[in-house]
């Protein structure tokens, strides 16, 4: 397993993380099966969202005596009726009976990251504050029950007044290709330069993202139901979301241990099985030109990480101070690019990168 450390903490967190919402329909036995599998092969991080009681209670007899092992997001704003069935609420007395019921069905006195639960509208940030549930969970960090504030959203613009609160520590956000370019659904909100503006913010600011959505829903992994009309795989997706700014772990789904194992490839994939440069083909005016970081253009005959090298410069013009440090330490800079040619004629984007590396070069130069 691939791990990325968790900028404000420190935790080492599995870059293939479980959200563990689509379980209802599993067989209580096969969830635990799932989760042990899961954490034997290094998978360490999990989103409890929409799982309720058919999840829960398999969940935490499968962290029974692993705790320490893993991290977890509880939301709140997340509820179960009776029948374990997912609901949302911002009524703070029955976030909090259903916060008590998590806690001691999980087994746990502590919950590694504590999320304000789905703020997508401007009234949702003014609810939260209104009835309370902001401060709770900010008391809950305060006394050491809660160790990471947090929050989702689907919402650039209501995702940057929550980073303006300068309290929260990670964002779960929904990212994949088809949102990013701007052929998503209802809940790919936000233009290709709203998106790629948020990511870059959050590595500014050091706040990781949880991925939610990679797959589109399922949709990219098939060609009858991608807006594409052609098939992704689940590791072109993975791969596509770890190259974005500031993403810690992406949050897949295995309802079954079938799909656990196909997610557990990513680790041992090749380059070649990474490479999601098929997206070139898809990809709108707005974001013709733009370097999206997937190295499509390698090898370099001169040994420039072009894609590291257009992220690095990105997140510099984004305000991020430590981005021209980062850039620094390359062993090979833009200043090396002889202009062969070979990146233009192969990048899926039309960057013309060799007028891009002298760009950079002069940037990071001060001239």
């Amino acid at each position: 397993m691939v791990y990325r450390v968790l900028p404000r903490g420190g935790e080492k967190i599995s870059v293939i993380g479980l959200g563990m919402g689509g379980m209802q329909i599993t067989d209580q036995s096969e969830i635990q099966a799932i989760v042990t599998k899961a954490i034997d092969n290094g998978i360490n991080y999990f989103d409890m969202c929409a799982g309720g009681i058919n999840v829960y209670e398999p969940f935490g007899k499968a962290i029974k005596g692993r705790r320490d092992k893993i991290y977890f997001q509880l939301h709140f704003g997340a509820v179960y009726n009776s029948n374990g069935e997912y609901g949302f609420s911002r009524d703070k007395k029955t976030i909090i009976d259903t916060f008590e019921w998590e806690m001691k069905t999980l087994g746990t006195d502590y919950v590694d990251f504590g999320f304000l639960h789905c703020v997508d509208e401007e009234s949702d940030v003014k609810a939260l504050k209104d009835t309370g549930i902001f401060d709770f969970v900010k008391g809950l960090k305060n006394s050491g029950v809660v160790k990471h504030l947090c929050f989702s959203s689907h919402t650039p613009k209501v995702a940057n007044l929550l980073l303006d609160t300068g309290v929260m520590d990670l964002m779960m956000f929904s990212v994949n290709p088809a949102y990013d370019l701007e052929r998503g659904d209802e809940y790919g909100i936000g233009s290709t330069l709203e998106r790629a503006q948020l990511m870059r913010r959050c590595q500014k600011e050091g706040v990781g993202i949880s991925v939610m959505k990679p797959f589109h829903g399922g949709q990219l992994l098939s060609a009858e139901t991608s807006p594409f009309k052609k098939a992704m795989t689940a590791t072109q997706c993975i791969s596509y979301c770890l190259d974005r700014p500031a993403v810690v772990t992406v949050l897949a789904g295995a309802v079954k241990l079938s799909e656990l194992d196909e997610l557990l490839k990513y680790p041992s994939s090749t380059a070649e099985e990474r490479d999601y440069s098929i997206i070139g083909e898809f990809t709108p005016a707005a974001a013709v030109g733009n370097c999206v970081y997937c190295n499509h253009c390698q090898p370099c005959p001169v040994g420039i990480d072009i894609g590291l090298v257009n992220k690095y410069y990105d997140l510099s013009l984004s305000g991020d101070v430590m981005a021209h440090g980062h850039y620094d330490k390359l062993k090979v800079k833009a200043d090396k690019c002889i202009k062969c040619g070979h990146c233009n004629s192969r990048c899926p984007f039309k960057v013309n990168q060799q007028d891009k590396m002298q760009k950079i070069e002069k940037y990071f130069k001060g001239v």
